[in-house]
């Protein structure tokens, strides 16, 4: 099977794409859906002194407001309805996701299938308005403690402030089922995507401006570039990498007829959580700046002050955090995504089993045993690939949005994307041959 489909992928080409009608329909939609999405970052919020928060920003952007208006594609640095961008629905299903792993009645709910799947996904949304309404206060508090960027000050202008943020997010949130559901690939990825896709040619930019004026040297610039360039590499080639695990199949007897065993590969990514750890990381690590933005800053204690200085973007503390929760969500994810008993089972049930290992428990085992040691090998090449740009910003000057991060969620989400579009192909091409062998024998019974 596997290698008929590398078959007909191989065989694919624009005559396919043009028939292809529901695949162009769907990127049609994904395409309306982003253009939706980008114009929303242009959208400004109202109540605000354009000139006074534009020097507000340009004074905190190489830190965590840098950060979070690279996740919402520019909507900070505009301050725009969508700038609290998909962040709280990040965080809501960080935390539910935990949560199924310790509270008993979320286990049950996710073992339930589909309907439970609708319940978790109803309690996402709901921790999404929780939190989101918290980040938007915040950033309402913030606003006001800056210097003339409120023009009119009050309850008023933070109550509409929450509800225009709030509503925002809510509207990504939903525009992002939309995608994934008639669009094509992840709705919520892309909609990350587009935001950090949006900002590179600007970053790209910025980086030759400061080379023209002296400010970075030619060489730098072409070496940040190169590593740039053999990071993507790398992350192409760790993304398509994968441990294939032999299964065989029994001779068996249906009717009078005797059947030859059948061999096949159980496929095993390199990095099976995806981008998922990167984004959980970065989102914890903007908690403490948006819980310290509900005070005055110049209120605070110090030794919240110092934890938020020490968790600004580039410190060592964040870089080691950074690296630890990466780590930590990379166990973690793939742990929820795919479970070995579950594997395991199946393979019982329809009588394939691994060369060597007695199937059941010993399989579940043998499994969960690779399984663990390539995914040492995906957590510490996702710690190096977001870290290692994270560094060369931190000490250049190159701007936030050529960090790894960045590089990772456009490089994978491409490649996801690109996959989900062959694989509606392939699709399409056996739907034609199925057509084409049913007319055949229709006219052979003729």
């Amino acid at each position: 099977m596997a290698s008929a489909a590398e078959q007909l992928a191989s065989n694919l080409n624009f005559s396919t794409f043009a028939k292809a009608e529901d695949l162009k329909k769907r990127l049609w939609f994904t395409l309306g859906a982003l253009l939706v999405y980008r114009l929303g970052t242009h959208i400004p919020l109202p109540g605000l002194n354009p000139a006074a928060y534009a020097q507000a920003f340009q004074n905190q952007s190489g830190g965590i407001l840098g950060l979070f208006n690279m996740f919402s594609g520019g909507a900070v640095q505009r301050m725009a309805i969508f700038a609290l961008g998909i962040m709280p629905y990040i965080s809501a299903s960080i935390i539910v996701q935990l949560m199924t792993s310790v509270v008993p009645s979320l286990e049950n709910l996710k073992k339930e299938g589909e309907q439970g799947r609708k319940i978790i996904n109803q309690y996402t949304r709901y921790g999404t308005v929780l939190l989101g309404a918290l980040q938007a206060y915040g950033i309402a508090i913030g606003l006001e403690h800056g210097n003339g960027v409120v023009v009119d000050p009050g309850w008023f202008f933070r109550i509409s402030t929450v509800i225009t943020l709030l509503g925002g997010t809510m509207f990504l949130m939903w525009l992002g089922e939309q995608v994934t559901s008639r669009g094509i690939g992840n709705g919520i990825s892309l909609i990350i995507f587009a935001g950090i896709a949006a900002g590179l040619p600007t970053a790209l930019a910025g980086t030759l401006e400061l080379g023209r004026t002296g400010a970075l040297s030619t060489g730098l610039i072409l070496a940040v570039l190169v590593v740039a360039v053999l990071v993507i590499a790398l992350i192409v080639f760790v993304e398509r990498a994968q441990r294939r695990l032999l299964i065989q199949y029994p001779k068996r007897q249906v009717g009078t007829r005797m059947f030859q065993g059948d061999t096949s590969h159980l496929p095993l990514k390199l990095n099976t959580s995806g981008v998922i750890p990167a984004i959980f990381a970065s989102s914890l690590l903007l908690l403490p700046a948006t819980v310290a933005g509900l005070g005055n800053n110049t209120a605070l204690p110090g030794w919240v002050t110092s934890i938020v200085a020490a968790l600004g973007h580039g410190q060592p503390v964040y870089m080691v955090l950074y690296g630890a929760l990466i780590a930590f969500f990379a166990f973690f994810y793939t742990a929820l995504v795919f479970n070995p008993k579950d594997t395991a089972d199946n393979l019982k049930k329809h009588g394939g089993f691994i060369p060597g290992i007695r199937p059941g428990e010993r399989t579940a085992e043998y499994i969960d045993y690779v399984l663990t040691r390539i995914t040492v090998i995906g957590a510490i090449y996702l710690v190096f690939v977001c870290i290692l740009p994270e560094i060369l910003v931190s000490q250049t000057g190159i701007p936030l949005s050529l960090g790894g991060t960045s590089l990772l969620i456009v490089v994978s989400v491409t490649l996801d994307t690109v996959a989900q579009i062959q694989g509606h192909l392939i699709a399409q091409q056996y739907e034609g041959l199925i057509k084409k062998s049913k007319l055949r024998g229709g006219k052979r019974g003729r």
